[in-house]
């Protein structure tokens, strides 16, 4: 990252991640939906930024299940000349709400690709599809290749898009501040139970103005 460049998501995990370890350098350089948690915003996001600011260093990541829902943005963006990085992390499906299930002591249910119900295994290739929308799309295996691509794409003109495999399960540390979720009063699964008398104690030390 540059003094120029944009960071910009909106679903799951990473607009917190990224409030956490983001640095941003100047106004505009750090996009975020976070009302609404809309998945499907980023591509389209990405692609708005640059129509305003084209001079910018645009960083655009995107979660597999975020990019399986909203993604046609990407034909139209390579179709108009955009230029932008695009990160798309690869969990095996819904990662983040696995995680919230984990978290209010519920059981993991649906949410990761291969524990979820199916008759045929997911085989989606991430790489092929972003080809085939027209983007430069390459797979990044290790840090040190995500980082070699990153630099590849600043002289790209166009899409370049990075996919690379993440572990659904861990974290980093909290930032500090508590997310109000419900947890069930009753129930038989002692980790609920838990999970409740967490969150009743945290109730009492949130601010209400």
């Amino acid at each position: 990252a540059g003094p120029d460049t944009v960071v910009m998501c909106a679903a799951g995990t990473m607009p917190g991640e990224l409030h956490k370890l983001w640095k941003a350098g100047r106004p505009g350089s750090y996009h975020m939906e976070y009302g609404f948690s809309c998945m499907g915003y980023e591509i389209a996001g990405a692609l708005g930024i640059w129509m305003a600011e084209p001079e910018r260093d645009i960083v655009c990541f995107t979660g597999d299940g975020t990019y399986m829902m909203a993604n046609s943005e990407l034909a139209t963006a390579c179709m108009m000349g955009a230029k932008f990085t695009l990160v798309i992390t690869d969990n095996r499906g819904f990662g983040c709400i696995n995680r919230l299930q984990m978290g209010t002591g519920g059981a993991e249910f649906n949410n990761l690709l291969d524990t979820a119900y199916h008759v045929n295994p997911s085989q989606i290739d991430f790489v092929a599809h972003a080809a085939s929308m027209g983007a430069k799309a390459v797979k990044a295996a290790s840090i040190a290749e995500l980082e070699d691509h990153l630099a590849k794409a600043k002289t790209h003109d166009g899409v370049y898009a990075i996919v690379l495999d993440t572990d659904p399960y861990p974290s980093t540390p909290h930032g500090g501040s508590w997310w109000e979720v419900g947890v069930p009063e009753v129930s038989p699964r002692a980790e609920v139970n838990a999970a409740r008398a967490t969150y009743e104690t945290k109730r009492k030390t949130q601010r209400t103005v």
